[in-house]
């Protein structure tokens, strides 16, 4: 049953999963969870937002997870870990905001709380009376005698996540704009005179630079514009993190009924996030968990696969770790997926990819549906072009032909002429 705005219930659990929730459809915005742990009603600094540009706070307690979609549904996820949150800290902020639009138009909107070991729901809070906002407080967690309690508060805001940021504190990064220019003077000869030199002024000391502002923007890549800059991003520098995560559709109709089934009804579904590299001097390879390929961040390749998630039930799917300080030794870069056993395609598979820069914005897309009976995937290309490294979507489904790997197709597809033998994990 839905809280009634203003209602509060006991939380009696160590860790929750604070699942944002709406449905997706045409002209529906897309809606991104975050949270800001609150000390007398304010952040600490900037580092207490935890949201998509910053996804977990340095205390290791709150955490914000990937988006998921099942059906029509869509989620985005905070986890908070009550036992680890700083005595100091007296609220957590649950908020939502809106890319594109207003929550007017986004339909079913509302926030739970489930107990992150059982799963089980604690409390629920639907938002029926959103209109012009873009931004929302759904709910709070909050101490009350030792103990925490959830608060449904439906809040809204028409500023944006910007505004609702710096209503608690927030310093946020604004676009610059450039000023007029002042006024020349003409400056007019002063009669001379003798004057004694001043005398030198005491050492100042340098002020401690300030931090920098929260950065708010991010960059999503569809058909239509499907290509981004790296460095206009400011996120050529650092590690890049590249996810990729899944979850399995519940609908089947048409093609995807015949093939697809096969995916939703095997539990051992294991996808293979992979990278084919070229580097500057001609040397080519692969990184992968097959035959135990992971790379190496601070030599080359400079890629490294950090795990290999067997389900898509890791919160954190499969990721990849680019070393963007190395840059000018990478030439190209093609990431891919490959099913590698539980299912015989992709179809009914839903999949996002998250290009994570160390200093720069999030770029994320997601593949779409897969029409064809495949097996291997390319997600994005990544190409230095002498000054910039530009990524772009790819979200291309490859059909092997008999006989021939999905790596052995992704590499007749982009003309990397490499020499492959089987190889198992």
């Amino acid at each position: 049953m839905s809280m009634l705005k203003g209602a509060n219930l006991p939380v009696p659990v160590p860790a929750v999963r604070v699942e944002l929730g709406w449905r997706s459809g045409p002209g529906v915005p897309d809606v991104d969870a975050s949270a800001l742990l609150l000390v007398s009603g304010k952040v600490r600094s900037d580092a207490d937002f935890v949201f998509y540009n910053q996804p977990e706070h340095a205390s290791g307690a709150v955490r914000h997870e990937n988006k998921k979609t099942a059906g029509a549904g869509v989620t985005d996820t905070v986890t908070v870990d009550l036992a680890r949150v700083e005595p100091s800290v007296e609220r957590i902020v649950l908020a939502a905001s809106a890319d594109g639009g207003n929550f007017g138009r986004v339909p079913g909107l509302h926030v739970r709380v489930l107990d992150a070991a059982a799963g089980t729901e604690i409390a629920r809070y639907d938002s029926q009376d959103a209109t012009v906002e873009t931004a929302f407080v759904l709910g709070e967690l909050y101490r009350r005698q030792g103990n925490w309690k959830f608060r449904a508060v439906g809040q809204g805001y028409d500023s944006g996540l910007a505004g609702l940021a710096r209503d608690f504190g927030i310093s946020v990064d604004e676009p610059q704009q450039s000023a007029a220019p002042a006024p020349t003077r003409v400056a007019q000869p002063a009669p001379a005179r003798t004057v004694a030199p001043p005398a030198p002024p005491a050492p100042v000391p340098a002020p401690a630079p300030a931090p920098a502002p929260v950065r708010l923007s991010k960059v999503t890549l569809t058909k239509e514009a499907p290509t981004v800059s790296l460095s206009k991003q400011g996120g050529n520098s650092g590690a890049m993190r590249v996810n990729l995560n899944w979850q399995v559709r519940k609908q089947f109709k048409g093609w995807g009924a015949k093939l697809g089934r096969a995916v939703a009804m095997h539990g051992d579904l294991d996808l293979d996030l992979c990278a084919l590299y070229e580097l500057t001097d001609g040397r080519k390879g692969v990184v992968q968990a097959l035959g135990n390929a992971f790379g190496a961040l601070n030599q080359p390749p400079y890629i490294h696969l950090d795990g290999d998630d067997r389900t898509g039930g890791s919160a954190s799917g499969e990721n990849l770790t680019i070393n963007l300080d190395h840059k000018d030794r990478l030439r190209r870069i093609v990431i891919f997926v490959t099913i590698y056993e539980g299912a015989r395609s992709f179809a009914d598979l839903d999949a996002t990819v998250t290009l994570q820069p160390q200093h720069g914005a999030p770029i994320e897309f997601s593949l779409g549906e897969c029409t064809v009976p495949s097996t291997v995937c390319s997600l994005a290309l990544i190409t230095n072009t002498g000054s910039d490294l530009v990524v772009q979507r790819e979200a291309r489904f490859l059909v092997p032909e008999r006989g021939v790997s999905p790596q052995r197709t992704i590499d007749y597809a982009y003309g990397w002429g490499m020499n492959w033998t089987p190889g198992r994990k």
